[in-house]
């Protein structure tokens, strides 16, 4: 009786070689399908199962990375080739007191023959025995990659983009708090690498800020660097950074785009240039006064007249700007044109392009000749700057930072979506006009249009209202005044 239960056994563990060879061949299938998944993954920890709860977990939707899979399949390997050197053993040897012993994985594999009337191991080895015994290790240092971010804000509620000030909320505060809810953070935001192309002041947006740091990826060897350099392959299988962070950033932030860059690459020292557009109405100014004036800044000169001093951290004044331009947009209210100046530069000083927006609106009010441009940037004429207000904020967009071989990506899907939230909120703001509008309307005498009270006396629009008052100074008399007296004079508002 013992040599037939001995040659049951060693049927019972030829027919679970036989399982484990198949199921080697299922998962080597398995694991090519994994790599088309891996985007879908956002485990903050990957608990590597056996083959057996991979294929269960797989159908409700858990995925592996491709080096898991791997490791699952070399550790079948091993158990194959333990299973091989028992069934080598004679029956003599390796039936005893009526069971087999099998060592794998520093566990023992009890097999129970025919004779005491328990079912083969097939199944119960299946379910239980090898859910123990061929787990892996956790993943402990997850894969990263440094990459790019192209970020789009709207800037009216946020103490501006950069957190230090401990002014909440920020836009750099609101993208990482999103980076730590997505599970994207690889440690901590000072070891993550993190740069940004620029700090935008409060009520400032955006539509191209860069920023750069180390994010998880699905890939453990990303190769690329740049976007040429990645496979279409590879860019399927990495994760969607744009639709993920997209779906927890809040409505007036988003991701619209995320390209691969060297570990040397810096948000701010890589980029070569910035571009801001500043919108204005454009009411009683004198746009061809204003660019001719717009026309002195081009080139490269001390700005320190036109910026806020930053003495602690910045001894050099000297910027350089490439284009300056003043055009119509095709947005218009009543008999209103709004119009937009875009500057372009390799870098700007603290508030540079509000100062230099401030004094183009005093020359199209009339206030100021074009000259005054030339005598501002003259640091030895005029050593210090002239007393004035800045434009205001809210217009003021940083279109777009230039880098070289930087191309973004952003996925069919989180593009679709990316368009429909700017479209909805465009329609919820051109609805709030519409509101603001009819609010107008109401308070207008019967028989009267918001058009005829625009047009009638005393209907000049003060864009900056400081500059319009009989309190105005003329900033080339202020120069003047400087040059006379190095001191601060009081009755001409100079500094």
């Amino acid at each position: 009786m013992a040599g037939f239960g001995g040659l049951d056994l060693v049927t019972g563990l030829q027919a679970q070689l036989d399982y484990f060879r198949d199921r080697v061949e299922e998962l080597e299938r398995e694991n090519k399908r994994l790599l088309f998944r891996l985007s879908k993954c956002q485990c903050s920890e990957v608990d590597v199962l056996s083959p057996t709860d991979a294929c269960i977990a797989f159908q409700g939707g858990f995925k592996e990375s491709k080096g898991d899979e791997i490791r699952n399949i070399e550790n079948l390997e091993a158990v194959l080739g333990c299973l091989s050197d028992n069934f080598t053993a004679s029956s003599n040897n390796s039936v005893k007191n009526g069971h087999m012993a099998i060592t794998g994985f520093g566990e023992k594999l009890m097999l129970m023959n025919s004779e005491t009337g328990e079912e083969p191991a097939h199944t119960a080895y299946q379910h239980e025995n090898a859910k123990h015994n061929l787990c892996l290790q956790k993943i402990h240092h997850p894969a990263r990659r440094y990459v790019a971010l192209k970020i789009m804000y709207f800037g009216q509620r946020f103490y501006g983009f950069a957190s230090e000030a401990q002014m909440d909320p920020t836009i750099e505060s609101e993208i990482f708090k999103a980076l730590e809810r997505t599970k994207l953070m690889v440690g901590t935001k000072e070891s993550s690498g993190y740069s940004r192309c620029g700090r935008t002041d409060k009520g400032v947006s955006s539509s191209g800020q860069v920023i750069s740091l180390y994010l998880r990826s699905n890939l453990k060897d990303a190769g690329g660097n740049t976007v040429n350099q990645m496979s279409t392959l590879e860019q399927k299988c990495e994760i969607d950074y744009v639709r993920v962070l997209n779906r927890v950033l809040p409505g007036d932030i988003r991701v619209v785009g995320w390209c691969p860059v060297p570990t040397d690459f810096h948000s701010r020292f890589s980029c070569l240039s910035r571009e801001y557009r500043y919108l204005f109405w454009k009411g009683n100014l004198d746009i061809l006064a204003m660019k001719q004036a717009a026309g002195k800044f081009i080139g490269e000169y001390d700005f320190r007249n036109f910026c806020k001093m930053d003495a602690a951290n910045v001894n050099n004044y000297r910027r350089k700007i490439t284009f300056f331009d003043i055009s119509l947009s095709k947005k218009r209210y009543a008999d209103d044109e709004l119009w937009a100046m875009t500057v372009r530069g390799s870098a700007f000083l603290w508030h540079q392009v509000r100062c230099m927006v401030a004094v183009l609106f005093m020359i199209g009010q009339g206030l100021e000749s074009p000259d005054v441009i030339n005598a501002l940037l003259d640091t030895i004429k005029t050593p210090r700057k002239p007393q004035y207000n800045m434009a205001p904020e809210a217009p003021l967009i940083l279109r777009f930072c230039e880098f070289e071989n930087l191309e973004f990506i952003c996925s069919p899907d989180a593009n679709r979506a990316l368009h429909e939230h700017l479209k909805s909120e465009v329609q919820r703001y051109i609805l709030q006009a519409a509101i603001f509008d009819e609010a107008l309307n109401c308070l207008l005498p019967p028989g009267e249009s918001s058009e005829s009270l625009r047009k009638g006396k005393g209907s000049r629009m003060y864009l900056m209202s400081p500059w319009n008052t009989c309190s105005y100074f003329n900033i080339l008399k202020c120069i003047c005044c400087q040059l006379q007296h190095p001191m601060r004079n009081e009755e001409t508002n100079c500094v």
